[in-house]
């Protein structure tokens, strides 16, 4: 059973910043295209960031400038650094595996702006 723990949500006031880390084990991460989401209150789940095996990057549009998606691959581990946090930066951020397979989402972990 493969598992992609989230943490590093939290509460935090506009203008700060967090960062997320996404851990696993049971995969060849190094060889994985990996990806962070997020779903706000009502709204559809929206892809924020993705990184290649090579470190090659992309972000939403609404995020650019203030997020930055990286990944250790020693440690198994892919975080999402946001920076300059908006109240409507507020959702469950995921994490998921991109390619070779699609097939695995972590459970979640949620960031609040809020002041």
């Amino acid at each position: 059973q493969v598992q992609l723990v989230e943490s590093g949500g939290g509460l935090v006031q506009p203008g700060g910043s967090l960062r997320l880390s996404c851990a696993t084990s049971e995969i060849r991460f190094s060889i994985y295209t990996m990806g962070w989401y997020r779903q706000a209150p009502g709204k559809q789940r929206e892809s924020v960031a993705s990184i290649t095996p090579s470190g090659r990057t992309n972000y939403v549009d609404s995020v650019k400038g203030r997020c930055t998606i990286s990944r250790d691959n020693a440690k198994n581990t892919v975080y999402l650094h946001l920076n300059s946090l908006k109240p409507e930066d507020t959702a469950v951020y995921y994490c998921k595996t991109e390619f070779p397979s699609a097939l695995y989402w972590g459970q979640g972990t949620q960031v609040t702006v809020s002041s």
